[in-house]
């Protein structure tokens, strides 16, 4: 059975780390990016990342501009975007859906909820 990868793009490495064990401990494979710019970078090089962690609150270049760029990206248009964020108002998931999202997850993380969402995307 091929392992199901993740890309976590977040510019907190406290969240990336604690992200990346826990989902390292349920056998997937996990990639990291620090910025939007980043984030796109590695999935047009890498085809076998299956979901993205996309936190929405970044500098530079937040969550909601990088999901915009991948989805005009043909080659990595097609990727499965979870929105990671604080911000937890229903407009907020909304505005999350509306950029690309294809699910929303907010902070502090739930580990059920989230294997959860990546799992129904698989």
């Amino acid at each position: 059975m091929k392992k199901k990868k993740v890309l976590i793009v977040d510019d907190d490495l406290r969240n990336i780390f604690a992200l990346k064990l826990t989902l390292k401990a349920r056998a997937y494979e996990i990639e990291t990016a620090e910025t939007g710019q980043e984030a796109i970078d590695i999935l047009k090089k890498d085809n076998d990342i299956n979901v993205v962690l996309m936190d929405m609150m970044m500098p530079d270049m937040d969550g909601y501009q990088t999901m915009k760029i991948i989805r005009e990206t043909p080659a990595i248009k097609d990727k499965i975007i979870i929105a990671v964020t604080a911000q937890a108002m229903a407009q907020d998931r909304e505005k999350c859906l509306e950029a690309g999202a294809n699910d929303y997850i907010t902070k502090p993380i739930k580990v059920d909820q989230l294997l959860i969402a990546i799992e129904k995307k698989l």
